[in-house]
């Protein structure tokens, strides 16, 4: 018998009617917040503001919006400001109350339902305003419309009173501005890159809509607040040319097309690099579907079948000696695809992956179309293009071996763990973690430190290959990179891609960065993300991914120590122990691992007791590819912008 039929039982914990809680209103979303925004860290946090927003964009696909404000206000809440129609105030005959106040208490309430309201919309799931009302410790809405500026005032999604009339106005819109709830999110403080990379990708994705935004926290050396205005007359065009900024081009012109096929809006936009990895980002309904869906089906179809039509009629693969595959004409390739669709189906892990079969076709048909004019307008681009695949070709056909070679030295197929990796007794992924450690001293440490029973050590060489230059069969030639393929149990190849990760097999679910808190620690941690951003994707977007966060200083004063994190914490330390005086303190900076002994690693970066593990997230995967292929690519200039525009929070070594 199990555990649970043995239990005795308990009459003070009765289990009848009674006990069925029904949860009323907003209090739903305020019990369990990361069911409606994913989750309460900062992720979520940024997700109220996207929500606002997208009532915003919604107006302007209906053609009623020209103008989205937003502002990070002082007091750490934020303002939208639109040019819309505003939120209807009139009484709403079905609730008896105000149309803005059903807005912003009732789940699932709004015009997105209507498809006389909204054509379509950013979100179907009619949560949005609501959502952040119940999550905001305070909320106001201003609406201007009708001759009138109405307001209503919310706390923690409850109305301190009726819609009120505060005035008049001579144009339409709506404002509202809310206070993030301390008491659910971990972090309140808005940042302002990622609201500003949001709003650039929204300004792409619908051309001629103006967005802007402004810091009201930052002052610029010129007096003026910190602020930035995003406009896009060429769409996707504009997107593409914005991430291929930092590579080098095969073609000077980006191909384009804005059409209709079937009853669905496509535009696409596409370009060929010099580059060795496939950047293709797709939206529905300025969605990121991050998991693809039956609109990239119909993009590789279209793009694939089109090109080697060109190809074989040109008689350019005469002379090629084995079978062009479809990932060949992806190499090299950036491109943004959005469609509009009136009823999108989202599946898959994250639900961003579209369903609807009959957008396929559509996006085959814009594809064929556009590539096909492209072609036969523009020859010599077009050899150029079909050069670059057959380049593909040959690489693939080589590196065909260097992954076979990952693939039989994987554990699960026989060929055995690398040599310098320590394994962990327990075999429960779940359960296990592995620390890629820089260099051997460090790696020693480590083992020593380490808990056996569920922690696995690997040791690297030196700075791994930047994968961002290279072609692909180096990377898989490349032994560091081997061994953390081998050591992880994954592989290449699935049977819908033959290019796939498959991590079925995959080893360990915590899999954690270890490098030195110096310059050259952090290098080799950038290496390492950018390996995986571009040859181990899905790892991280399941979360497997952690950089460890060991302490940048050690603080005695007599048999008094305590170690410190950030440069901060030292002088804080430095004020309460010693007086502001650093005379009668041992400040010991750590710039590598090794600097410290078994014992204090264990306590300071690995024991889940104590440590600070940080999860590697995407935000935003396009602006991620674009950093990374500004960081990690060959063109120097935007690389010491971004350096100088951030240096503020790099930690120097002096």
């Amino acid at each position: 018998m199990s555990d649970l039929e043995n239990k005795p039982s308990n009459g003070s914990a009765s289990y009848g009617a009674d006990s069925i809680q029904v949860l009323e209103g907003l209090e739903a979303v305020r019990m369990r917040p990361a069911m409606y925004i994913g989750d309460i860290n900062i992720k979520g946090l940024h997700h109220l503001v996207y929500e606002v927003i997208d009532n915003s964009i919604d107006e302007a696909l209906g053609g009623f919006c020209q103008n989205i404000d937003l502002s990070i206000n002082t007091d750490g809440s934020v303002t939208v400001v639109d040019d819309g129609r505003g939120i209807p105030t009139e009484l709403h005959t079905g609730e008896n109350k105000s149309a803005l106040e059903v807005v912003l208490t009732v789940l699932h309430a709004g015009g997105k339902f209507n498809k006389d309201s909204y054509k379509v919309s950013g979100g179907l799931h009619g949560v949005g305003v609501s959502c952040v009302n119940a999550l905001a410790s305070y909320l106001r809405a201003e609406i201007h419309r009708d001759g009138k500026i109405w307001e209503q005032e919310y706390l923690k999604g409850f109305p301190q009173g009726d819609v009120k009339i505060i005035g008049e106005s001579d144009k339409t819109g709506t404002i509202i501005t809310f206070i993030p709830d301390e008491t659910i999110f971990t972090t309140t403080e808005f940042k302002y890159d990622i609201l500003a990379a949001r709003l650039r990708e929204l300004a792409f994705l619908n051309r001629g809509i103006r967005l802007s935004i402004v810091d009201n926290r930052v002052v610029e050396e010129n007096g003026s607040f910190k602020s930035e205005v995003f406009l896009s007359e060429r769409g996707l065009a504009e997107f593409v040319d914005y991430l291929d900024g930092t590579r080098e081009r095969l073609i000077d012109e980006t191909i384009h097309i804005a059409t209709e096929k079937n009853d669905v809006p496509v535009e696409i936009a596409m370009c060929y690099n010099n580059s060795f990895t496939e950047n293709i980002h797709s939206y529905v309904n300025n969605i990121n579907t991050i998991e693809g869906g039956t609109h990239m089906t119909g993009f590789r179809r279209g793009l694939t079948r089109t090109l080697k039509n060109y190809a074989d009629t040109s008689g350019m693969l005469s002379k090629l000696k084995f079978e062009i595959s479809g990932d060949d004409f992806r190499e090299g390739l950036t491109a943004v695809l959005s469609v509009k669709v009136m009823e999108p189906q989202f599946e898959g892990q994250t639900k961003t992956k579209l369903g609807n079969s009959e957008v396929s076709g559509s996006v085959d048909q814009a594809v064929s179309e556009m590539l096909s004019n492209y072609l036969e307008e523009h020859p010599r681009e077009a050899k150029i293009i079909v050069n670059k695949v057959i380049l593909a070709a040959t690489a693939r056909h080589a590196a065909r071996k260097a992954r076979e070679l990952v693939q039989r030295k994987s554990v699960l197929t026989g060929g055995g763990l690398p040599g310098k990796l320590a394994d962990c007794s327990d075999k429960d992924p779940a359960l296990c973690e592995v620390f890629f450690v820089e260099g051997d001293s460090a790696g020693g440490t480590a083992k020593q430190g380490r808990d056996r029973k569920f922690q696995a050590i690997l040791p690297l060489r030196g700075k791994i290959l930047n994968v961002e230059k290279a072609m692909s069969h180096r990377v898989f030639d490349s032994e560091e990179i081997r061994n953390i393929y081998t050591a992880l149990g994954v592989s290449i190849g699935t049977e819908d891609d033959q290019k796939a990760l498959n991590f079925s097999k995959l080893r360990y679910h915590k899999i954690v960065i270890m490098t030195d808190a110096d310059v050259d620690g952090s290098h080799i941690a950038t290496l390492i993300m950018t390996f995986f951003f571009r040859y181990m994707y899905d790892l991280i977007l399941n979360g497997y991914l952690y950089i460890a966060t060991p302490p940048l200083y050690l603080v005695k004063k007599g048999k008094q120590e305590q170690y410190c994190w950030t440069e901060a914490q030292r002088l804080k330390l430095i004020e309460d122990w010693g007086g502001g005086s650093e005379k009668s303190l041992h400040v010991q900076r750590y710039k590598g691992l090794g600097e410290m002994n078994a014992e204090q690693l264990w306590d300071t970066t690995m024991n889940p007791e104590t440590r600070t593990l940080r999860q590697v997230t995407i935000e935003n995967p396009a602006e991620t590819d674009h950093i990374f292929s500004m960081l990690m690519g060959d063109d120097v200039p935007p690389r010491r912008k971004f350096i100088e525009d951030n240096a503020t929070y790099a930690n120097i070594d002096i």
